[in-house]
């Protein structure tokens, strides 16, 4: 059979296309949705097995918002729930999430250790739900089957991990960030924050970590005086970058090349966390759920990296002194990453689509 020169480029094209789509196709796709301040964060894997971490306030508004990523994403089922705590902003959305779509693997930290609940009759509809689903306690150590993608525990219930990560770069190595080390006064920190889940979640040479609210003081006791963990490509902060939580002996011993924080307008990013993630040695970006008051106009990323930035009209006020606090109003937009197994990683700000690459390091 001859070919022509216009069939050879069609049969190259075709080829290159089906390379291309192939190539997507086989990503971690990350999707930081905004909870204004909480958490909810999808993983999907190469394989479309899908986990969620934590899912956001009650009321319906996050649930929404979490369904709408779903949907966009062809989710028909969480395969794996990570809560990662039983705080208000974390898990006040399970029970009107789980109305609306089959929940496979309930994981968590074990029952909360405050008296008193933040979502009055918590613990009880959660019995019952788990009751009728697998169920999974975690501890340090533990690794969280999700097809493709390597989920390791690294703390749980108040500990930490204390055997490096095999195979992680820079796992087991002294951490110099521990040097200057100062403890907090921690006396009002909610007692479940200490608890939070946390996990480092590998995809080949990506690497990304997600503590929940796993606090300052607690770090230390993670990362120092080794680093069990290794370097990271990718750190959602923690605790929503506020300043109980994100030490420098935790952000500075990752090493990340990439920051994202799931903060509100009022919740998170402190110019404290700001200055810590941009003295961080690697660092090149840092990309924000949300304009942050409490960073000024210093220290608040590029807009091009803000997903949900603030009325120019209240940030006129606020800059004048005459504005007050508002709430975020109209779509909320999100941050989403997609991961090559050969460490390269695309983040994009759905606001926008403004979209950055960082290659395989």
């Amino acid at each position: 059979m001859r070919l022509t020169i216009a069939s050879l480029l069609t049969f190259v094209a075709a080829a290159v296309l089906g390379w291309a789509q192939t190539k997507s196709a086989r990503t971690l796709d990350i999707y930081y949705i905004d909870t204004e301040g909480g958490l909810s964060a999808l993983y999907l894997s190469p394989a479309g097995e899908s986990l969620l971490i934590d899912t956001g306030n009650p009321g319906g508004r996050d649930t929404d918002r979490i369904m709408e990523v779903l949907n966009s994403a062809g989710v028909r089922q969480i395969d794996h729930l990570i809560l990662t705590h039983y705080h208000v902003d974390h898990i006040g959305g399970l029970q009107e999430l789980a109305k609306r779509i089959p929940i496979k693997h309930f994981i968590d930290h074990g029952p909360s250790v405050e008296p008193k609940e933040q979502v009055p009759g918590f613990q009880a509809m959660y019995a019952e739900m788990t009751a009728h689903a697998k169920h999974t306690v975690v501890k340090p150590g533990d690794r969280i089957p999700f097809a493709g993608v390597n989920v390791e525990v690294v703390t749980s219930a108040g500990e930490t991990l204390t055997t490096p990560i095999a195979g992680a770069p820079g796992a087991g190595k002294p951490n110099p960030a521990c040097a200057g080390f100062q403890p907090r006064d921690e006396s009002r920190v909610d007692p479940d924050n200490h608890q939070s889940v946390g996990v480092v979640i590998s995809y080949g040479k990506f690497r990304t970590i997600n503590l929940g609210d796993f606090t300052y003081n607690r770090e230390q006791k993670l990362m120092c005086p080794d680093n069990p963990i290794g370097t990271i490509d990718l750190y959602m902060t923690s605790h929503h970058g506020i300043d109980q939580s994100g030490s420098p002996a935790l952000v500075h011993g990752l090493r990340p090349r990439v920051a994202v924080m799931n903060n509100s307008a009022y919740k998170g990013g402190p110019v404290q966390t700001m200055r810590t993630l941009y003295t961080s040695p690697g660092l090149e970006d840092v990309w924000q759920l949300h304009w942050a008051y409490g960073a000024g106009l210093e220290w608040n990323a590029p807009s091009a990296f803000i997903a949900n930035v603030e009325d120019p009209a209240v940030l006129a006020g606020w800059l004048t002194g005459a504005g007050g606090r508002s709430t975020h109003q109209g779509k909320a937009n999100l941050i989403k990453v997609s991961a090559e197994a050969d460490g390269s990683f695309t983040v994009t700000n759905t606001r926008n689509e403004f979209s950055k690459t960082y290659a395989a390091r």
